[in-house]
């Protein structure tokens, strides 16, 4: 999708703009449908890495490949008329130099159309963030919980409790300093996510962090309930739509089976017209 088929969508100065006023709006999506439901509420839609997870099946983040964000990337464009799109990097698709991450970066911009890219890491990623910047692509920041470190955190833990708080707090004036237009905050306490909101000037995104950021989150298959693996406690379902959906599938397979399904109303006679 080009540039100038997403004119009215905002940019990342907007977001930035958005510091300390009203509420910025987001959410996950990789479909074009989703998308489309989500675009006159969000302020910018996330083609988040947790693709992975709710619907390849992987049991983490980290299987994701630029591939696989291409491809939700363009789904989620089509969807798109006036939020703006952001991708994820996935993987070890930038963690091994600032050169390859601009590589796989500009990629994603011009095979998506996206206004921006997602990266996680806090100060030892700065200098990623800074070489991206200087070179036209947008960063979004993400530090805290960061899904793709899993293996070195320890599981799905809450960060910044403690003496982790002043290496959180580190990372987000690093990352700040670095020219990102706004971070996400991942699982950290609401004290020190209402401390990091106060204390940098790019707007806070929270999901699990505190009502007091910048704006919030979720993955939209959590808050519809479509993805019941499991439920962090950040996660408020707004729907249940995957009970509606299995209890749609079963009554469906007792129809087939009764041949209920298809109805008169369903199938097609020689005299009426194909419609």
């Amino acid at each position: 999708m080009s540039a100038t088929s997403r004119k009215s969508a905002p940019l990342p100065d907007d977001i930035r703009a958005m510091k300390g006023a009203t509420p910025i709006v987001s959410l996950t999506a990789y479909t074009t449908p989703m998308a489309e439901l989500m675009d006159p509420h969000c302020d910018f839609v996330l083609v988040g890495d947790s693709v992975g997870m709710v619907l390849h099946g992987l049991p983490n983040t980290l299987g994701v490949t630029m591939e696989m964000m291409i491809l939700h990337g363009q789904a989620v464009a089509r969807g798109l008329k006036t939020a703006m799109l952001v991708v994820d990097m996935p993987f070890g698709s930038y963690e091994e130099s600032p050169a390859q991450a601009f590589r796989n970066a500009s990629r994603l911009m011009a095979e998506t159309g996206c206004a921006a890219v997602k990266l996680e890491g806090g100060a030892h990623i700065a200098d990623t963030i800074a070489f991206l910047v200087a070179r036209g692509v947008p960063v979004m920041a993400h530090i805290g919980l960061t899904p793709q470190s899993i293996n070195t955190l320890g599981g799905y833990r809450v960060q910044g409790r403690d003496e982790g708080a002043g290496k959180v707090l580190r990372d987000a004036r690093a990352i700040a300093e670095a020219g990102a237009f706004s971070v996400v905050l991942e699982k950290l306490p609401a004290p020190l996510s209402d401390e990091i909101t106060r204390e940098i000037r790019i707007p806070t995104i929270g999901i699990g962090a505190s009502a007091g950021c910048d704006g919030q989150i979720l993955v939209h298959y959590d808050m519809l309930g479509l993805f019941t693996a499991f439920k962090p406690k950040f996660v408020k379902r707004y729907a249940h739509l995957g009970e509606e959906a299995e209890r749609a599938i079963a009554t469906y397979a007792e129809e087939v089976r009764a041949r209920a399904f298809p109805a008169e109303e369903h199938v097609y006679s020689n005299k009426a017209p194909n419609t």
